[in-house]
């Protein structure tokens, strides 16, 4: 399964602080526990407030995943399979 990510950039700097619990971004997981899930690398550290889009080319999955620009920004993140079986 192969995901593609895009950054969606809307051209603005943080205006707060990153949360200091995560100071190495977050590994995102969108997944809900699904059995069949994948998994991506983000570009990280996220160059300023937008939004990453991911698409699988496989189940047609789309998700998105909002950005700050800052240190607490998602580094990866996890899906669930829209495909209950191939």
């Amino acid at each position: 399964m192969t995901l593609t990510v895009t950054w969606l950039d809307r051209g603005r700097w943080p205006r707060v602080k990153p949360n200091p619990l995560y100071p190495k971004g977050v590994a995102l997981d969108l997944s809900n526990g699904a059995a069949r899930a994948c998994w991506t690398a983000l570009p990280y550290p996220a160059k300023r407030v937008g939004a990453y889009v991911i698409k699988c080319d496989v189940c047609g999955l789309v998700a998105g995943v909002t950005t700050a620009g800052r240190a607490d920004d998602p580094h990866s993140v996890k899906v669930a399979c829209k495909v209950t079986s191939h």
